[in-house]
């Protein structure tokens, strides 16, 4: 039985991003008869054809569908297979693609980035900040090789590494009652206008679930506030619109200092989220997740 050759499944992933026969040519490097002749044999040995064209351009047919799943599995796996090899003995060496929720990025990472490139001066690294389900979506489909996100998270299919426990602070304006408390009763702050990050960070989740909290409803016609960002939420607060959460790591990184906000700790079990550092089950990039959790966990 014959089968297919990994230039010709890097063809047919090209094809899929790319939408055309000339695009995903300019993208492998060959000219468009060369990748056409690789799709048509590719054809030959799976049956049946992958792609219908169209005005629009090229769209996957339900085979095609199949046979891209299984081949950017394969891909990501030989993919993977020279990095390590190449980086035998040598970790976090050559590229390293990371992805960080945006809850720690810009706390951590101006510390992480300088010890990083001096312990590890050959390490080539991508960042890519978005929200943890797109981070795992990613990292699943093998387009990330780690990624830094916070638990408590359905972690099914991945390991992970510590980095640090990051505890949950009150941050309540400044002419707040409660402003000159030495703590804050969770309690208190249900009863206040509560404002939390949209839906999707994890924060959001981590918070509530911590201080056993439900999320806060509309009243009437008017929308509970929610804010996209950690900045926004603290300009939100300090413009005395209610009062919020926000992680230990970014008021320790200034993201208060210029606002009238006061932040104390909760009176709670000690809530607080996990960092870590999160990679596929079996990939062979699982030392490296290893290594650079250690190395985290010293900025």
């Amino acid at each position: 039985m014959s089968l297919p050759t990994l230039r010709q499944l890097q063809y047919l992933k090209l094809l899929a991003e790319h939408g055309s026969f000339g695009r995903a040519a300019d993208a492998a490097h060959v000219t468009q008869p060369t990748l056409s002749a690789g799709v048509q044999e590719l054809e030959k040995i799976l049956g049946g054809p992958v792609v219908d064209r169209a005005r629009s351009g090229v769209i996957l047919t339900a085979v095609g569908e199949v046979a891209l799943s299984k081949a950017t599995t394969i891909l990501n796996e030989a993919e993977e297979m020279v990095q390590s090899a190449r980086n035998a003995g040598q970790p976090l060496t050559g590229r390293f693609r990371l992805g960080v929720i945006p809850t720690v990025a810009p706390f951590l990472l101006p510390k992480a980035l300088p010890l990083l490139r001096t312990r590890f001066p050959k390490l080539r690294l991508y960042l890519r900040e978005d929200l943890t389900h797109r981070l795992i979506g990613l990292l699943k489909a093998g387009q990330l090789d780690a990624a830094l996100i916070a638990l408590p998270y359905d972690m099914a299919g991945l390991a992970h590494a510590h980095v640090a426990n990051d505890e949950l602070l009150a941050a309540l304006p400044g002419s707040h009652p409660l402003a000159h408390e030495l703590e804050a009763p969770p309690s208190a702050l249900e009863t206040d206008d509560l404002i939390l990050l949209e839906d999707g960070h994890c924060l959001r989740d981590h918070a509530l679930a911590a201080c056993g909290l439900k999320p806060p409803k509309a009243t009437g016609e008017e929308e509970a506030f929610a804010a996209t960002s950690l900045p926004t939420l603290v300009q939100m607060v300090g413009s005395g619109l209610g009062v919020t959460f926000l992680p230990a790591m970014a008021v320790a990184a200034g993201l208060t200092d210029a606002a009238d906000v006061a932040v104390m700790p909760l009176k709670a079990d000690h809530p607080s989220r996990e960092i870590v550092v999160a990679w596929r089950a079996g990939s062979s990039r699982a030392a490296e997740g290893r290594l650079l959790a250690e190395t985290l966990r010293g900025a």
